[in-house]
């Protein structure tokens, strides 16, 4: 398999234009949404319905992927203790339980540019990098790029 790009983004701090643009700059032609709320009143341009229409313009698809958000209560305990590493723990650990990698079809990671969705806006702290890394992990030559 030819080497792959696996991108992330998030919608904070972006524009609609720079968000949009962004996407379409780096080939991306599949937006998968890890969020755990993505019909928030605060996702704006985001709020899945209209993200999926938003995409369909400018021909990205959507897709939203439960299987890689954090559960609530995973989300919760970050909050209150602030530490990343017990985070990314339990959210490995999650992400195992689930095998959700595994539920990716292998067309998707042939056939498509995948961009993981989230809302921080740096990656560095996000739910959306650890799961970017679960995926190339299983995809040799996978690169990841934050957008």
């Amino acid at each position: 398999m030819k080497n792959r790009v696996i991108y992330t983004i998030g919608f904070t701090k972006k524009s609609a234009k720079q968000f949009f643009e962004l996407l379409k700059t780096n080939g991306v032609t599949l937006v998968a949404d890890v969020r755990l709320n993505n019909r928030s009143q605060l996702a704006g341009y985001t709020k899945s319905d209209d993200l999926a229409y938003f995409l369909s313009l400018v021909g990205v698809k959507y897709q939203y992927w439960p299987e890689f958000a954090p559960t609530k209560s995973i989300r919760d305990a970050y909050h209150a203790s602030r530490s990343f590493e017990d985070y990314a723990s339990a959210y490995a650990e999650l992400l195992e339980s689930r095998e959700a990698v595994s539920k990716i079809p292998d067309s998707l990671i042939r056939e498509e540019t995948i961009c993981l969705l989230c809302s921080e806006s740096e990656a560095e702290r996000c739910h959306r990098r650890l799961a970017a890394e679960s995926i190339a992990a299983s995809v040799e030559g996978m690169t990841i790029k934050h957008l």
